[in-house]
């Protein structure tokens, strides 16, 4: 039976450990909270402990049985804490067909709105992005000296139920930052879900996937599209120059790009489920409006 180890059962991996379970796969992972750890658990999840400073207790029991293995875990300062507590134990690992490392579109940098595909040079912009590049090439050099199937994944921003603008627009947290000619790149959960299940399936040592739909759009366009769909009004316009944005936000604002998806779409044979954010902010509301269109047939049925 498969199994697959992930560090970092965040947002993204817990869909892919989701769609794995109800294929019958072995799942177990990391979390950094033991709230989380019995959330996990109770949805057959065999979930453990680890964080920066608090490695994996006995790791290569932990890890034993594991044929296919991801990291969502994020570097720091110090590096990446996954390889940092137990690279040695994963790269001797036997039995491990394939292992992928999630990653960021951040590592291209700037590019002034011009398009990036995987063959781009890396000139991150951002200490983020830097820290990504350091990342990749660390779970590289496990491919290269030990020959473990490595794969990464540069995933642009990521959006599904619970995490998206509609859900920012209920919340009453969307805001509308216009700065002229600024596009970003998103990607939603389910699409994530395909191209690493795709890559599973037809492993490539060493590859990297750009993660990005076929629609780069600013982020006040996404807002307006999702308030349109709920039948509200959008929130006004604000100049970037004047918008009271944290640093991040404001690190966001300093890359601007165009990410190619051609390579998982000819390599790997991936159709987009959600090709625009229009498609998926459309099928986020579609349970919604078939419920309600059941308690109406209902309510008309019985009157």
């Amino acid at each position: 039976m498969p199994r697959l180890f992930c560090f970092g059962l965040g947002y993204s991996a817990t869909a892919l450990a989701d769609a794995l379970l109800a294929d019958g796969w072995q799942v177990a992972g990391t979390c950094r909270d033991a709230g989380k750890q019995a959330a996990l658990r109770s949805r057959g999840i065999d979930a453990h402990l680890f964080d920066r400073g608090r490695p994996l207790v006995d790791a290569a029991a932990v890890l034993a049985g594991t044929t296919h293995l991801l990291s969502s875990v994020p570097p720091d300062a110090e590096g990446d804490p996954v390889l940092a507590a137990h690279g040695g134990t994963i790269a001797a690992l036997p039995g491990v067909r394939w292992a992928g490392y999630l990653s960021t579109v951040g590592v291209y940098g700037d590019r002034q709105g011009g398009w990036v595909d995987e063959g781009a040079d890396l000139s991150a912009s951002s200490q983020r992005g830097r820290r990504r590049v350091m990342a990749e090439e660390s779970w590289l050099d496990l491919w290269r000296a030990h020959g473990l199937s490595v794969h990464l994944f540069r995933l642009a921003g990521i959006y599904g139920p619970g995490r998206s603008a509609i859900d920012q627009v209920r919340a009453g947290t969307a805001r509308r930052i216009d700065k002229p000619g600024q596009v970003f790149n998103r990607i939603h959960v389910d699409d994530i879900v395909a191209i690493v299940r795709a890559s599973m399936a037809r492993s490539n040592p060493g590859a990297a996937y750009n993660c990005a739909d076929d629609r780069p759009a600013p982020s006040h366009a996404v807002v307006a599209f999702a308030c349109a769909l709920l039948g509200v009004e959008p929130p006004p316009l604000q100049p970037f120059e004047t918008a009271a944005l944290s640093p991040m936000a404001r690190d966001f604002y300093g890359e601007n790009k165009r990410v190619s998806n051609r390579r998982f779409k000819d390599e790997l044979g991936v159709a987009l489920i959600h090709p625009t954010y229009e498609a998926g902010l459309r099928a986020q509301l579609e349970p919604e409006h078939h419920a309600r269109a059941d308690r109406g047939g209902t309510a008309a049925g019985s009157s």
